[in-house]
């Protein structure tokens, strides 16, 4: 959530007057492509697949989505992309072009001159790099916006294989904050981790 939205009467300002590209090839015949409302199908059976996976973690996985809420979801990606505040991707393969293995964001919520990189893999997919590689290509598209020079990635203290993932790219752990418990199996304890490229 962008932090002008939350005041009323303000519209959310976009992170940089570019916009990273809509499809971005990962090793290995996978590939990052910009969310639509046309991925709803596919997001939501990934999501409902997924829930003992996700919801340690994500706030959001407490209860199973509805068709329609995954639909709404994915509409709030498309404006806000075009708005230029966050940019949502989801994670297929040559394969199954039109599968969703997981789903990727960059995020403004964290202030001017940065993005912050989001993602979560299906459970049958995990540990293939898929997070790493992912990430890694966020990072590179969200630097080379205009405007951006600092990119970062939260994580909770306990979640091990998502820490694992900005240290394999060379962030740097910049500090520990104090945070609320959203999900079940966090630590109130965040890592920002941290990179200028």
């Amino acid at each position: 959530m962008n932090h002008t939205a939350d005041v009323p009467g303000t519209t959310p300002h976009p992170v940089s007057p570019a916009r990273p590209p809509e499809l971005l090839a990962l090793p290995g015949g996978a590939a990052l492509r910009r969310r639509r409302v046309a991925d709803a199908a596919a997001v939501n059976a990934a999501v409902h697949a997924n829930l003992e996976h996700l919801r340690p973690w994500m706030p959001w996985a407490k209860a199973a989505p509805t068709m329609d809420q995954t639909v709404e979801m994915s509409r709030a990606g498309e404006e806000v992309w075009d708005t230029g505040t966050d940019f949502m991707y989801v994670l297929g393969t040559d394969a199954e072009p039109d599968g969703v293995l997981g789903a990727f964001g960059l995020h403004g919520r964290i202030g001017p001159g940065a993005l912050e990189v989001g993602y979560w893999i299906a459970d049958t997919h995990t540990g293939r790099g898929l997070a790493t590689a992912g990430a890694r290509a966020l990072t590179a598209a969200a630097l080379a916006l205009p405007g951006i020079s600092r990119v970062e990635i939260h994580c909770d203290e306990a979640n091990l294989a998502s820490a694992a993932v900005p240290r394999k790219l060379g962030f740097r752990l910049d500090r520990v904050e104090d945070a609320l418990v959203t999900a079940p199996s966090e630590t109130g304890r965040k890592l920002i981790w941290v990179t200028t490229g």
